[in-house]
């Protein structure tokens, strides 16, 4: 059977998670909230430091960062608009060995449809998005947990091939 006819081989996007650091500041911390539900629509969670940087007034359980996960039909409508912004251009070593890959976004009003708000500033954020295929759940389950097998798992080139077929990206 070839991998074109065997439904388990089709690739798929599991999520797609927005990172954004901003550092100790509190404000800056409300507003690159306030940036990342704008663009992506849905809740955040702050992200906590796990080390110590004296430097930087930063310390293990301060909150740093803001993060948020999309999945499903919203994160492919994000994804085509990150892409935009991007001019539907990704550099090959964007991509890991899983087949995931992650991308920046210099500032948000990069995005199609984003007004810049003047009170919010410049701010760019990560876009990291996971690929699964049909079957991944062996390694997450709780109950009889395996491995995957190396033929299921997808590898740079597929993720690649994925990518331009399915969002009409060029990966340089």
């Amino acid at each position: 059977m070839h991998d074109e006819e065997n439904p388990m081989k089709e690739i798929r996007i599991e999520k797609i998670t927005l990172n954004m650091g901003v550092g100790a500041d509190p404000d800056e911390l409300k507003k690159g909230t306030e940036i990342i539900e704008k663009v992506s629509g849905a809740k955040t969670i702050q992200t906590l430091a796990k080390v110590k940087q004296p430097t930087w007034n930063i310390r293990p359980g301060v909150p740093i960062g803001i993060k948020t996960t999309l999945r499903k039909a919203s994160a492919i409508e994000f994804l085509k608009r990150a892409f935009q912004a991007k001019n539907n251009k990704i550099l090959k070593r964007n991509f890991d060995e899983n087949g995931n890959f992650a991308f920046g976004i210099k500032e948000y009003i990069d995005l199609p449809k984003t007004k810049y708000d003047p009170k919010l500033g410049v701010k760019g954020f990560d876009v990291i998005v996971t690929l699964e295929r049909k079957g991944y759940r062996i390694k997450k389950r709780k109950l009889r947990q395996q491995k995957l097998g190396k033929n299921h798992k997808i590898t740079k080139e597929s993720a690649i091939d994925f990518v331009t077929k399915i969002f009409g990206v060029e990966v340089e």
